[in-house]
């Protein structure tokens, strides 16, 4: 078949030639334009179809760890924790993929799953409404899209985690500085939520944003009425960034109890060095007490950060922080209850991808009952020791 297309192109072109010299020997004519052969029907189509394994990150996290109280406590857990509630154990934190089809310009759709497991963190994040089964998670779901809106307005639909306080539930895309989290992180601020997000940056200076969500960690609401979020990011000078955010909804089981949440988190690089950081919350619970029944629930706090860095390995993390729950609802205490505490956590870099550190942190409490030793005596301080492995992808 090819040879005779070839032999039909070269009789063709011989003609064409011998037509053109009898013509110029006559009159001058214009010649007939070439034809050009289309491309092909089948490689265009394919072209147009979205390549998935092109569009599509895949992105993994893993955090392994070790806790010891020195308090020594029989029933070998350790009080006011959250993710780090284990003592004298080895844990998989968490083990987290990611699969996500970024967003970055106007008219992107794109979406975000975070898969994880692991014997400390995914079983605290769950949502009430919403479990994949013990010591797993979905912790984050949602699709986006950048709308045509001025500069571009970004809205996210589905499950995604909280934007306030400084810390973070950790992952590949960021982790603390810390391995233990604060209690403002524990007790003061909601892990996730389900809803929608608008995020819209007027300048590299100026972000705001806006939510409507089920509300505290609930995939499934638990009453009637809907949380609102506002947020604010502002960053006036390369070193400072300031973070504004408000959160008020009902949040028990009756859409009368509202709930109110103020936050600030700021961050200041001073040099290479160091960096220095603060965060603040306070919320009020109408009617939620547990001190006096049928008054406002109210609690909040300070921390303040410090990273030190002296390689490019090398940094540790200082953190200091007081939490006050005068409710009594947040730490369980049915009583007007103030915790504090301080940590250092060396860390040293291995890779790019890999980092171990170590971790010293001491709790103290205002209140007998929450601390204890192996001999069950109680006490109002506990120290820890941590270990922990990070591997991100």
């Amino acid at each position: 078949m090819e040879r005779h297309r070839i032999a039909v192109l070269g009789l063709a072109l011989a003609l064409t030639t011998v037509s053109s010299i009898a013509s110029a020997q006559a009159a001058a004519a214009p010649t007939a334009p070439v034809a050009v052969k289309p491309a092909d029907s089948t490689a265009a189509a394919a072209e147009a179809v979205p390549n998935f394994f092109k569009d599509v990150t895949a992105n993994a996290f893993v955090s392994f760890g070790y806790n010891y109280n020195l308090n020594q406590p029989s029933n070998r857990v350790n009080p006011l924790r959250v993710f780090d509630s284990n003592a004298n154990s080895f844990l998989v934190d968490v083990a987290e993929l990611v699969l996500q089809k970024p967003v970055s310009k106007i008219g992107d759709f794109g979406f975000r799953v975070d898969f994880e497991a692991g014997s400390a963190i995914p079983v605290k994040t769950q949502s009430i409404g919403f479990s994949i089964g013990t010591g797993a998670d979905l912790q984050q779901a949602m699709v986006s899209y950048i709308a045509p809106v001025g500069n571009g307005l970004r809205l996210d639909f589905g499950k995604f985690i909280t934007i306030h306080g400084t810390e973070v539930i950790e992952g590949y895309d960021g982790y603390n500085d810390n391995y233990s989290r604060s209690f403002l992180f524990n007790y003061a601020i909601p892990f996730t939520h389900t809803g929608v997000m608008g995020t819209y940056a007027f300048s590299s200076q100026v972000t705001a944003g806006a939510m409507i969500v089920n509300g505290w960690d609930n995939a499934v609401d638990n009453n009637s009425g809907k949380t609102l979020g506002l947020n604010l990011v502002l960053a006036p000078v390369a070193p400072l960034t300031i973070a504004l955010h408000y959160m008020g909804g009902p949040e028990a089981d009756t859409s009368s109890a509202m709930r109110h949440l103020g936050d600030v988190a700021a961050s200041y690089k001073v040099s290479d060095m160091l960096t220095l950081g603060i965060n603040g919350d306070y919320a009020i619970e109408k009617g939620a007490s547990a001190v006096k029944p049928g008054q406002d629930a109210k609690w909040g706090g300070v921390a303040g950060y410090a990273k030190i860095t002296t390689d490019p390995r090398f940094f540790i993390g200082l953190r200091a922080e007081t939490f006050n729950d005068k409710g009594g609802t947040r730490l369980g205490t049915n009583k007007n209850t103030t915790a504090s505490e301080f940590t250092v956590t060396p860390t040293f870099k291995v890779s790019s991808n890999f980092i171990v550190r170590a971790e010293g942190r001491f709790d103290s409490i205002d209140q007998d009952g929450v601390f204890a030793d192996d001999k069950g005596k109680t006490k109002k301080n506990q120290a820890t020791i941590g270990l922990n492995a990070i591997f991100v992808y």
